[in-house]
């Protein structure tokens, strides 16, 4: 069986019984850097896979547990599982490649002396030689502050602007019958009286309840 020894325990063995690749993952960002196809030779003579179609990364039962000592050692035991029932020969190449797909890793990720974390380019300070999670890049952070500084002054330049020139009046309506506040019904809440609206029958013109001419043409109502 193929005993692999990753310089990350963040990684997914993608190989086949066609070839070998691999993925390594930064600790920050969670993006991945595949590593190129490698034909296995051997494989016209080897055995398929148990279940190609049911294939679990170590990367994810990896992260079941937080100790990296378990997470290696149950990364390697998940690899093995999957790849139990290829043939010697198969599991030399596989144990070859991974070393060579290790090496093409290595170049694309720096390990953070501080956190211990392996880490992408995108996540390298180079100029302080830390990962950006402990050593934030200063343009970053300054253009962080200074758009959350804009934000915070748009704000403020809009509290102190004045944006509506109306009045703001709270009117009551009087009931024609007793004169005070009638409510919002039908009827006014002090005398009951009906608060709904006349109709003219001869403009259509519509007047409060109590009124005996239409202020419209002069009509009777009622």
């Amino acid at each position: 069986m193929s005993s692999l020894q990753p310089f990350t325990s963040n990684f997914k063995d993608n190989s086949t019984e066609a070839g070998f690749q691999f993925t390594f993952y930064c600790d920050l960002c969670r993006e991945g850097f595949k590593t190129e196809f490698i034909e296995c030779k051997s494989n016209r003579s080897g055995k398929l896979l148990k279940s190609v179609g049911g294939l679990v990364s170590a990367a994810a039962q990896m992260s079941r547990k937080h100790s990296v000592g378990y997470g290696l050692r149950r990364g390697t035991d998940v690899i093995s599982e999957r790849f139990r029932g290829m043939t010697p020969q198969w599991h030399k190449e596989h144990q070859v490649a991974f070393e060579v797909a290790q090496n093409e890793a290595k170049r694309h990720f720096q390990r953070c002396p501080k956190c211990r974390k392996w880490v992408c380019e995108t996540d390298w300070n180079e100029q302080a030689t830390l990962c950006s999670n402990c050593a934030p890049r200063e343009n970053v952070e300054v253009a962080a502050a200074r758009a959350s500084k804009m934000v915070k002054d748009i704000q403020g330049k809009a509290q102190e602007t004045e944006v509506f020139t109306g009045e703001i009046e709270g009117k009551q309506t009087l009931c024609p019958q007793c004169d005070k506040p009638a409510g919002e019904g039908k009827f006014c809440s002090n005398c009951g009286h009906n608060l709904s609206m006349l109709e003219c029958e001869r403009c259509g013109t519509q007047s409060p309840s109590g009124v005996r001419f239409c202020g419209e043409c002069g009509n009777r109502l009622g």
